[in-house]
């Protein structure tokens, strides 16, 4: 047999524990979602979900400029470099009737490709010290800093091979040759045939420090840390 059904009691009779509280300060603060930075209702965000982009990017900026300039600064000891080490092309001056005619002494050398040859290898090491000294001292990536290190290394490829024309001899060879002498063997100016080689620089460049950043620059954290609500763990 079963006990008989007690009709709740009036409402008048109910206790004043069942009357409905607000929640406390703490509690709302806890269950009610509310605007986050960008405007937008949601859950509480932990700190790591903010960044400051305006300073941090202004900072980025500010370090690739003065890494362009530095990286840059080098050509001039690529200029000293190419003009010291590479090989001379000789030339020898003749008159035909009244006028000056200059000629290769070894027309079958290889003198020409050597002076390329010579100014590719030095950029390609160039190169890779400045992308080296580049990891070393910033430990990062990013996009600023590489295209700092490629300009860099294009415009010091630039500086050196207008520094190498200059200490190189005159570009007037029937002035030199004149001044030589008729059969006298004298130096052609430095001349740079492949352009190409002015990109040797910051290709190695790049190449070597995106591998460094690759290989040993610092990891980026988890986006979303277990435990975080909301987040997968929590």
């Amino acid at each position: 047999m079963s006990a008989p059904l007690t009709p709740p009691p009036p409402p008048h009779e109910r206790s004043a524990r069942d009357v409905w509280q607000p929640p406390s300060d703490g509690q709302a603060a806890a269950t009610t979602p509310h605007a986050d930075k960008s405007g937008h209702a949601g859950y509480p965000r932990p700190d790591w979900w903010y960044e400051q982009d305006g300073p941090g990017m202004k900072a980025e900026i500010r370090e690739a400029g003065v890494t362009a300039v530095a990286v840059a600064l080098g050509g001039v000891l690529l200029g000293v470099l190419w003009w010291w080490l590479a090989p001379r092309v000789p030339l020898v001056g003749d008159v035909v009737g009244d006028n000056w005619v200059v000629y290769l002494k070894d027309s079958e050398g290889e003198h020409g490709i050597g002076v390329d040859g010579t100014f590719s290898l030095l950029a390609l090491g160039f190169g890779a010290v400045s992308a080296l000294a580049v990891f070393l001292v910033r430990r990062r990536g990013g996009v600023p800093l590489v295209v700092a290190l490629a300009v860099g290394g294009l415009l010091g490829s630039v500086l050196a091979w207008r520094l190498g024309v200059w200490l190189g001899p005159a570009s007037d060879v029937i002035a030199q040759a004149r001044s030589a002498g008729k059969g006298v063997t004298f130096d052609a100016p430095l001349k740079l045939s492949a352009k190409g080689a002015l990109l040797a620089w910051p290709f190695a460049a790049l190449v070597l420090h995106l591998g460094l950043t690759g290989l040993f620059g610092p990891r980026d954290p988890e986006q979303f840390p277990a435990g975080t609500y909301g987040m997968p763990g929590a």
